[in-house]
């Protein structure tokens, strides 16, 4: 039987996790980036309003493959007794592996309703949120938290501790503040000082672009599982290459520009398949275009060409004729 998340965290594994990222971590990247070696996936964070409204957009956020397990479902608000009903609404219907709590998400639309890190102003409501849910589900209860509200806030370590007390079975970290945004640096070093003060796992993220990033930030943490965000953006292989990292093997090179290709429309046909509308889904699938993309010689230019599309035909008609100019332009090289 396969180890469920928390049996890794716990082992020394050290579990590589996909973010739970809005408008990013859909099913069908979910799976691609499974198959390329994330350990644990979690879904983009879903409003636990929208979740006792029984909305369809926001129920349709819920929904996974089996082949995506170990897979958290994470959900925001900012009431005990909502939180605690949309986390047992999830699992009586969607039976995730468990379940996650957001207390990190900077946007403003959110923190307004006192949800994501706007709960980071009140560290009790934090502790209520999760005690509430913890006693509603009986799948485990986990959390990820910013280093703080403001840099004058800044203190992980106090909200970490606080989170453990309340009943969290893990906590994940990204080591900026609210004010900060997606800015600056994220300080491992917080990471480090979570990792010491708990005796909860504790999964660090932030900053890691590369699979040798991966790698730099357990040994600079020593953290029991690493979450990949922004990195995985057009690169799903970046697991594979930490896994490489991590375990001290030579880290394989990003594919070469066909198979690049080769992945990106395989994503793009898992999306029209869970979509089932294909100009819906293409609309919505360009930006993962534009990072599939980017780096690429003359890159821009195709970029705005793709853009613009609406099927998946186009889509494959100008990745294939980028591709025969790249070749033959190395051939004449």
């Amino acid at each position: 039987m396969a180890k469920n998340a928390l049996e890794m965290l716990r082992d020394g594994s050290v579990p590589l996790y996909l973010a739970p990222q809005a408008g990013v971590s859909e099913s069908p990247f979910r799976r691609l980036c499974r198959g390329f070696g994330a350990d644990v996936v979690v879904s983009e964070f879903v409003s636990a309003e929208g979740i006792r409204r029984h909305d369809s957009r926001t129920h349709g956020y819920l929904r996974f493959e089996d082949e995506e397990r170990p897979i958290g479902i994470q959900i925001f608000g900012g009431d005990p007794v909502g939180m605690a009903e949309a986390a047992a609404l999830v699992e009586a219907v969607y039976a995730p592996d468990f379940l996650d709590i957001n207390f990190g998400c900077p946007v403003k639309k959110v923190v307004n309703r006192n949800g994501g890190s706007g709960c980071l102003r009140d560290l009790d409501l934090v502790q209520s949120i999760i005690r509430a849910v913890k006693a509603a589900i009986s799948i485990p209860t986990t959390v990820k938290i910013r280093s703080g509200w403001s840099e004058e806030q800044r203190n992980p370590v106090e909200i970490a501790l606080r989170c453990q007390d309340a009943g969290a079975v893990a906590l994940t970290l990204h080591a900026r503040s609210r004010t900060q945004m997606y800015a600056g640096v994220a300080n491992w070093d917080e990471i480090a000082a979570v990792k010491a003060a708990l005796e909860i796992p504790v999964i660090g993220n932030g900053d890691v672009w590369t699979g040798e990033d991966a790698r730099r930030m357990w040994e600079h943490t020593r953290c029991d599982g690493i979450m990949v965000a922004r990195g995985s953006h057009g690169q799903p292989w970046i697991f594979g290459q930490a896994r490489a990292a991590l375990e001290g093997r030579p880290v394989p090179a990003d594919p070469e520009v066909e198979e690049r290709f080769r992945i990106v429309l395989r994503h793009a046909r898992l999306a029209i398949a869970h979509e089932r509308d294909e100009e819906k889904a293409m609309v919505e699938f360009r930006k993962h275009l534009g990072w599939y993309t980017k780096g690429l010689p003359n890159g821009k230019s195709l970029r705005q060409e793709l853009f613009g599309v609406t099927r998946l035909e186009q889509a494959e008609a100008l990745l294939e004729g980028y591709l025969t100019q790249y070749l033959a332009r190395g051939a004449a090289a």
